[in-house]
């Protein structure tokens, strides 16, 4: 019986050595999530979310490691909770790993420098303007790539857009 309870609790090495992979693998995962740009992290494509689901699985070992305990599933559960809430409540760490808004778009012409280095396709980026009801980048004054992936549009003067699209946000806080 008692064998039976340490194995579904684990020793205290092993769950302190499980706590540090998880911290490590969190920090790598974010520090290549900030590499692949914002686009990734807002607006998912159906290959995003696989690579998000095939990422998550791939490092599921390596942040549990020998641990299949319950307190070492349960912990590495606390501490991804509470290093995403520490993330997002420490403003310079948040604002460094976001980035900042990308123009796309300005007086009706196309970044295209800013476009490939952001991620964006020229397809995106019309679909994008025709969610704000526009046509063609003459009509916008200026498009911005937000820190949340999602792309705000500002018709020129005059123009007025003829539906608005409800924007999501992947922020959860």
């Amino acid at each position: 019986m008692e064998a039976h309870l340490q194995a579904a609790l684990g020793d205290g090495l092993t769950i302190l050595f499980t706590g540090l992979r998880v911290l490590t693998v969190y920090a790598v995962i974010l520090f290549f999530l900030r590499l692949t740009g914002k686009r990734v992290l807002g607006q998912f494509t159906p290959f995003d979310l696989l690579t998000l689901l095939l990422l998550s699985n791939a490092v599921q070992n390596a942040m549990i490691g020998p641990d299949n305990s319950l307190t070492g599933g349960l912990l590495a559960a606390a501490i991804l909770l509470l290093a995403n809430r520490w993330v997002a409540a420490n403003t310079k760490l948040r604002e460094s790993l976001e980035g900042e808004p990308a123009l796309l778009i300005r007086d009706g012409q196309v970044i295209t420098e800013t476009l490939r280095r952001e991620g964006v396709s020229e397809k995106e980026l019309q679909a994008a303007l025709h969610e704000h009801g526009l046509d063609n980048p003459q009509e916008v004054a200026a498009a911005v790539l937000e820190v949340d992936g999602t792309i705000s549009v500002v018709p020129v003067q005059g123009h007025t857009i003829k539906r608005l699209r409800r924007v999501k946000s992947s922020r959860n806080r």
